[in-house]
C-alpha cells in the first residue's frame, strides 16, 4: 500500500491536496513509525516525496521537537520551491496547533534566521497574518514582524514581505502606511518591497 501511495503522488506535478491526502492516510496508520518514515522520505530524489516528508514533519512537530528541528534545518535547505511552499504550510500548522501567541518566540526566531527559506516560511506560511488568532487583534505586531525583512538580500523573500503587507493593508491600510512611510527608500531593496506593500 505504501509503495502505491508514493508512486501515485510522484505522478502529480502540481498542487498540495494529493500530498496532504497521502500524508493523512499514512498518519492514520498507527502501526507505522511516522517520524522514521519522514526522515527516510527527506532523502528521496522525488520532490513530491520530500513534500510528503515535510507535511508529515509539520504534523508531528507539535509533539516532537526533533520534527520541528528537521523542518528548520534539513527541509529549509531543500532546493525545490515546492518543498519550500510545503515548509511554509507546515510552520503555519505548527503555530496554529500550539497557538500563535504562544509561538511568538519561535516566530521571532524563524523570522530572524540566517536561512532566507526559514524567514520566508514564516512570512508566507502565516498569510494572511491578520486572519490568524492573536494577529487578528494585533495587526501592528504582524506588520512589524513582517517588516523586519523589508531590505533582505533575497528578492524571493522581499516579494513575500511586500505581498504579505499588501494583504494586511486591505483591512489595515493606515497601519501599513504608517509603517512603510518610515522606510528608507534610498535603499533599492527596501524600495522594491515598499512598491509591493503599497499596492495600487
Amino acid at each position: 500500500m505504501m509503495k502505491e501511495l508514493i508512486e501515485e503522488i510522484k505522478e502529480i506535478e502540481h498542487g498540495f491536496k494529493h500530498i496532504v491526502k497521502c500524508g493523512d492516510i499514512i498518519l492514520a496508520d498507527k502501526a507505522e513509525k511516522h517520524f522514521d518514515l519522514a526522515i527516510k522520505f527527506l532523502s528521496d530524489e522525488s520532490y513530491q516525496v520530500r513534500m510528503l516528508a515535510t507535511y508529515l514533519l509539520g504534523k508531528l512537530s507539535t509533539d516532537n521537537s526533533q520534527a520541528l528541528a528537521l523542518l528548520e534545518t534539513k527541509v529549509a535547505d531543500d532546493k525545490n520551491w515546492r518543498v519550500q511552499e510545503m515548509l511554509a504550510k507546515a510552520f503555519d500548522y505548527y503555530c496554529n496547533s500550539i497557538g500563535y501567541e504562544k509561538c511568538l518566540a519561535t516566530i521571532r526566531r524563524w523570522i530572524a534566521d540566517e536561512n532566507p527559506n526559514i524567514r520566508r516560511a514564516v512570512t508566507e506560511g502565516l498569510r494572511i497574518w491578520t486572519s490568524r488568532p492573536y494577529f487578528k487583534e494585533n495587526p501592528v505586531a504582524a506588520i512589524q514582524l513582517i517588516s523586519k525583512n523589508k531590505s533582505d538580500e533575497s528578492e524571493y523573500l522581499r516579494k513575500s514581505v511586500g505581498n504579505a503587507l499588501r494583504d494586511i493593508g486591505k483591512k489595515h491600510k493606515d497601519e501599513v502606511l504608517d509603517e512603510i512611510s518610515r522606510w528608507d527608500l534610498a535603499d533599492k531593496k527596501t524600495a522594491f518591497t515598499h512598491k509591493l506593500a503599497k499596492g495600487k
